[in-house]
């Protein structure tokens, strides 16, 4: 009782609400996810794979061409008359279509354009998946520097009560108990203010993972 009576009497500077709000930034955020389809690697290789399927696409609309074959033969006039009257001299022309090959190709079209759909359908579904992401880990980033504020307010407070209880105590207004749980409580808020700090950084470098660069740059 006599140790809440301390805490009362203190000055409320650690009383000030906190709100995470103030921690979050929405015009930010938006960069940082367009920062994020733009150098997280995997976006990347998912790039590429579309970039693979739209060569796949076009090179199967232009091997319509594959059907189509042409040749052509010269025989010199006069050279197998004698051999073969019936033989024509000159050049002689041929123009073929592969009919096996046509009936084939729309298929292999719609096969190539299917592949392209798929690889954007992978792409944009990824993409969605890494914005939630981005704001998942920055929303814990706001959460955990909201909370080593509040730490930080709370350890202001037990550090003015360890102050103030010492002081009563070398005056011997209270028992040595009191003074030693004042103390306690300083050390364990220490402890929450530390452990809150390790838990910024760690934030920080699980949401810079997915940006490819350091806030500081973006900022």
């Amino acid at each position: 009782m006599a140790l809440l009576l301390l805490l009362n009497n203190l000055p409320a500077a650690g009383q000030d609400e906190i709100d995470i709000q103030d921690e979050i930034s929405y015009p930010l955020l938006e960069r940082l996810i367009v920062i994020a389809k733009a150098n997280y690697p995997t976006k990347k290789a998912f790039d590429t794979k579309v970039e693979i399927a739209e060569k796949g696409m076009k090179q199967a609309r232009l091997s319509y061409f594959d059907i189509f074959s042409f040749s052509y033969l010269l025989t010199p006039f006069g050279s197998s008359q004698a051999i073969n009257p019936n033989q024509l001299s000159g050049y002689q022309f041929g123009f073929f279509v592969n009919i096996g090959s046509l009936l084939q190709k729309p298929t292999q079209v719609k096969q190539a354009n299917d592949l392209l759909q798929v690889a954007d359908f992978e792409k944009n579904a990824y993409l969605l998946s890494l914005e939630a992401e981005v704001r998942q880990r920055y929303f814990e980033y706001a959460k955990t520097k909201a909370l080593y504020r509040a730490v930080s307010k709370s350890f202001l407070d037990t550090q003015s009560l360890a102050e103030d209880t010492k002081y009563r105590y070398e005056r011997g207004e209270i028992t040595f108990d009191l003074y030693n749980r004042a103390l306690l409580e300083r050390a364990t808020q220490q402890q929450s203010k530390i452990t809150m700090a390790a838990n910024i950084l760690i934030a920080k470098s699980r949401l810079e993972e997915l940006l490819g660069k350091k806030l500081e740059e973006i900022r």
